[in-house]
C-alpha cells in the first residue's frame, strides 16, 4: 500500500525525521524486508533475467555486510486492496492478481533459496508491510526495508528507503516518533491524515491536497471531524433549493433589478437627461439610393418634354 504524496509531505513539513545512512550503519543489525518489494525491483531493472538472481546476489551482500535480513512474503490480501492490486496487474501485464494469496511457483522458489542461505523467512497472514512493522514494534528487527510509505501508518519505528546494499547509495532513514512530534499528531491522527492522502485501501477524497490534509487534521484532530467541517462548509456555500424554489428566488430578482432600472429612468427625466429611446434609433439611416436612368435619356435632367398635341 502507498500513500499519496506522503514522502513530498514529510520532506517539507518534517524534514527533521529524515536521515541518510549509508550500508554499513546497519552492520550487526536485524532488518524486516518486504519481499514482493525486492522482487519488483529487480523485474523492473532486469526484466530478461529471473528475479531470484537478483535476490540470491542481493542476499549475499547483505550478509557480506552483516546484515541480518528476514524476508517477508505477502499473504492472502484484503478485499479493500483487490481493486489496487487488479490496477498494478494491468500495469505490469500480468493476467490477474494473486487474490487467495497461494503460493506461486516463484515465491515457493524463493522461500526454497532463502532458506539453503540460511536466511530467515515468513509467510505473513495478510499484507507483508503490515508484519514487517509488527516485527519492529515487537522489538525482532530494528528497521523495515520498504518502498512503500505505508509502512510508517502500520507502525514501523524505522523505515528504510533505497537499501541497495552498495557502498555508495543513499539510504533514507525515516523516524515515526521524529515524524509523529514535528507535524505534532498522535499515531491514530497520523493514520487519519494518510487516509485522507489516500491508499490501496480507499480513494482520496477529492480537492485534498497534502497540506490542507495536514492543517486539518491537526486542527480537527481525527478525520471524522474533519468531513463534518467539510460537510458544513458546502451547506453553508451552496444552499440547497428545490426547482420551485430557485424559479421563485430568480423571478424576484428579476424584478429587483427592473424596479431598479425604472427608478433610474425617473430620476434622469426629472433632471431634464432623458435617456428614451427614439424610434429612429433602432433602424440605421441609409443614403437614398438614386433613380436609374432610362435608357436613351442621356440628356440633362432639366430639359423640358415634348408637348402632346
Amino acid at each position: 500500500m502507498g500513500i499519496t504524496k506522503l514522502a513530498d509531505l514529510i520532506r517539507f513539513e518534517a524534514p527533521g525525521a529524515i536521515s541518510h545512512k549509508d550500508v554499513s550503519d546497519y552492520t550487526g543489525k536485524v532488518i524486516a524486508l518486504d519481499t514482493s518489494i525486492v522482487m519488483n525491483q529487480f523485474r523492473a531493472a532486469t526484466p530478461s533475467l529471473n528475479p531470484l538472481t537478483g535476490l540470491f546476489f542481493r542476499t549475499l551482500t547483505f550478509l557480506e555486510h552483516d546484515i541480518k535480513p528476514v524476508f517477508v512474503f505477502d499473504g492472502r490480501p484484503p478485499g479493500e486492496k483487490i481493486a489496487a492490486l487488479q490496477k498494478r496487474a494491468e500495469a505490469a501485464g500480468w493476467r490477474s492478481p494473486n487474490h487467495l494469496g497461494t503460493a506461486s511457483l516463484q515465491t515457493k522458489d524463493s522461500f526454497h533459496l532463502l532458506k539453503l542461505l540460511g536466511v530467515p523467512v515468513i509467510q505473513a497472514p495478510g499484507d507483508a508491510e503490515a508484519l514487517c512493522a509488527w516485527l519492529v514494534r515487537e522489538r525482532t528487527a530494528e528497521a523495515v526495508a520498504s518502498e512503500d510509505m505505508d509502512t510508517l501508518p502500520f507502525g514501523a519505528h524505522v523505515l528504510i528507503r533505497q537499501l541497495n546494499a552498495k557502498k555508495d547509495s543513499d539510504i533514507v532513514e525515516y523516524s515515526l516518533p521524529m515524524l509523529l512530534e514535528k507535524l505534532q499528531l498522535t499515531h491514530k491522527e497520523f493514520v487519519d491524515l494518510c487516509i485522507l492522502l489516500g491508499c490501496d485501501y480507499c480513494d482520496k477524497i477529492a480537492g485534498f491536497g497534502p497540506k490542507r490534509a495536514l492543517r486539518l487534521i491537526q486542527k480537527y484532530r481525527t478525520i471524522e471531524n474533519v468531513v463534518l467541517h467539510i460537510n458544513k462548509q458546502v451547506r453553508h456555500c451552496q444552499p440547497s433549493y428545490t426547482l420551485e424554489e430557485r424559479i421563485r428566488h430568480r423571478m424576484e430578482r428579476f424584478r429587483q433589478i427592473r424596479e431598479s432600472k425604472r427608478k433610474q429612468r425617473e430620476t434622469e427625466i426629472t433632471a431634464g437627461h432623458s435617456r428614451q429611446t427614439r424610434m429612429d434609433d433602432f433602424f440605421r439611416v441609409l443614403r437614398k439610393r438614386e433613380q436609374p436612368v432610362e435608357a436613351g435619356d442621356c440628356g440633362s435632367s432639366n430639359r423640358k418634354k415634348p408637348k402632346l398635341k
